[in-house]
């Protein structure tokens, strides 16, 4: 009775520790990237952008891709970056490519990974995290899942000025102060979304042990690579935290298939994420993303398996 107690107590502060260790770090990582989108925006024109991220010729998709896969970003930070970019009226399947090869292919999962597992596991990763997003991108766009972003979703939120006397000085002043205050509303919008999404996520991650993991989707059970898939996405795990985990779910009886998925499940998209998102998408397109991440997870990890 005094273990079960003590190993509940346990999981209760690491639950709690990781929920107010998220909720600091999403909430300087939310208003950073916002600020930062806002900052780019007055010196970037939004007919720039459109032109960078043009779907014409498929150049914009690999562009987006490839933007996806320098930036530094988890599953939730991609968030403000992509209102950014909807606000720039990028394209739409570029946009959706960005949202997917981010988190997938950011440097501190890849360097991880090639740490981790080497480099031609590394190099498969990449490639199919990259071509199943530029896919996925392209597919949607065709389909026109467009119209299932939200009309809001394309309006800044309106900030106060410094009115029509301002010098030049106090110009420059109302300018950042302006991007300021856009991404404090911004941030307002989203707050009860990234709060629901944080404490949900810490306690499955809390009272969830890797051995319950492990006896799901190890390499005796057929469905361990859909389970595994499944399994990683309300399971929010850091771009730091999650190859770390995933050899040792491997070192407990974890298939390399079913980690394959895991990473991919857990790092492409996370409850906190889902969350989010619906402060931009409507509820088919939420189902979309979804399902993109699933195949993709349960391909990788089925086709990672046939090979190596």
């Amino acid at each position: 009775m005094f273990d079960s107690n003590f190993i509940n107590m346990d999981m209760l502060k690491e639950t709690l520790d990781m929920f107010m260790f998220l909720a600091v770090e999403l909430t300087i990582l939310f208003l950073a990237i916002s600020y930062f989108v806002g900052v780019l925006q007055l010196y970037i024109p939004p007919t720039k952008i459109q032109r960078i991220l043009s779907s014409k010729g498929g150049r914009g998709y690999i562009v987006a891709g490839f933007l996806g896969a320098i930036t530094p970003f988890c599953s939730c930070s991609t968030i403000p970056f992509l209102k950014g970019l909807l606000r720039a009226k990028a394209g739409f399947g570029t946009m959706m490519v960005f949202l997917f090869a981010s988190p997938l292919l950011n440097p501190i999962i890849i360097g991880l990974f090639a740490v981790t597992f080497g480099l031609k596991v590394t190099l498969f990763y990449f490639v199919m995290a990259m071509g199943v997003s530029v896919i996925a991108g392209y597919t949607l766009e065709k389909l026109g899942f467009e119209k299932y972003v939200k009309p809001e979703a394309y309006i800044a939120p309106e900030s106060k000025g410094c009115g029509s006397g301002c010098g030049g000085k106090a110009k420059e002043v109302s300018k950042w102060r302006k991007v300021w205050n856009s991404t404090w509303a911004d941030f307002k919008t989203v707050l009860p979304y990234l709060l629901g999404g944080i404490a949900i996520g810490s306690l499955i991650y809390g009272f969830m042990p890797t051995e319950f993991v492990a006896s799901f989707a190890s390499e005796d059970n057929p469905f361990a690579i859909p389970v595994a898939a499944v399994i990683g996405i309300p399971l929010y795990i850091r771009a730091e935290a999650v190859i770390p985990l995933s050899a040792a779910l491997a070192a407990k009886g974890m298939g390399l298939g079913a980690v394959m998925a895991l990473i991919i499940g857990s790092a492409g998209a996370s409850l906190t994420e889902v969350i989010l998102l619906k402060s931009i998408f409507k509820n088919q397109m939420i189902a979309a993303f979804l399902v993109v991440i699933i195949a993709m997870a349960i391909g990788a990890g089925l086709l990672y398996q046939f090979i190596f």
